[in-house]
């Protein structure tokens, strides 16, 4: 296990921090999944959050988005405390778990119309916002088939569209590429460059070319404590390989 090791990320004092983990800390039984991790993620900003499994990723994107509770600490997202006030910020939120709940009987059309309706979508706004998302997603050729009938990419493509689909400002997604294909991967991560445009989007992935093709900034996790934070650029200076600081960051590069 190396040292923690902090970069020289930029505060972007213009910006206004979108997610944001103060001290979170969280046990399952005598347990410690997470302690004491901090960050911030700013507006516009594509941010990778690594690490090796069962390092805490997973459970700190389910208390960032409030589905899990913390031990200790505080998530913020837009601002609003995700402990006690999680419908506000749920509307600022799109939130992406690897594997997502998908109704399998239900045609991604029915999906979206669900959605829609269960975030509080109507008239208009509602039709316009569905077709929006089906373009974004390219799902036109699917919109009418049942979803269990469709292969894991477009499944991934129906589970963005409904994230997306009341405009959240922050995009948290689990492992968005996990089980696709080179070309599927292609797909996903070009729509994610786009979002990245104009929204806040907090990434976990195994993948490291994608980290580097969409993403400005790294936060390493590891044993359940934050490890680093900062640029790409930084990771990889003197012309290091990502999997090579990712080893070394874990603790493998020490063997």
């Amino acid at each position: 296990m190396c040292g923690a090791w902090y970069g020289s990320a930029s505060v972007q004092v213009d910006s206004l921090p979108m997610i944001e983990a103060e001290g979170l800390t969280k046990y399952f039984g005598d347990f410690a999944a997470i302690r004491d991790v901090s960050f911030r993620v700013y507006q516009g900003e594509v941010v990778a959050f690594l690490g090796p499994n069962g390092a805490g990723k997973s459970t700190t994107m389910k208390i960032l988005t409030g589905y899990l509770a913390p031990s200790a600490g505080v998530a913020r997202i837009a601002g609003h405390d995700m402990s006690v006030d999680r419908l506000a910020g749920s509307a600022h939120l799109g939130y992406l778990p690897e594997n997502g709940p998908l109704y399998p009987d239900m045609t991604p059309r029915a999906l979206l119309n669900f959605f829609a309706d269960a975030r509080g979508l109507t008239g208009p706004r509602k039709r316009q916002r569905i077709e929006a998302v089906i373009e974004l997603c390219d799902l036109g050729s699917v919109i009418g088939k049942p979803i269990g009938k469709l292969s894991r990419g477009y499944r991934q493509r129906v589970g963005m569209a409904q994230v997306l689909l009341h405009e959240p400002d922050v995009l948290i997604l689990d492992e968005p590429t996990a089980g696709l294909d080179p070309n599927q991967i292609h797909e996903v991560r070009e729509t994610i460059r786009k979002l990245g445009q104009t929204k806040t989007i907090l990434l976990s992935t195994h993948i490291l070319q994608e980290v580097e093709a969409m993403a400005q900034r790294v936060l390493f996790i590891d044993e359940g404590r934050l490890i680093y934070d900062g640029p790409i650029a930084e990771l990889t200076a003197g012309g290091r390989r990502l999997d090579e600081r990712f080893r070394e960051l874990s603790g493998a590069g020490a063997h």
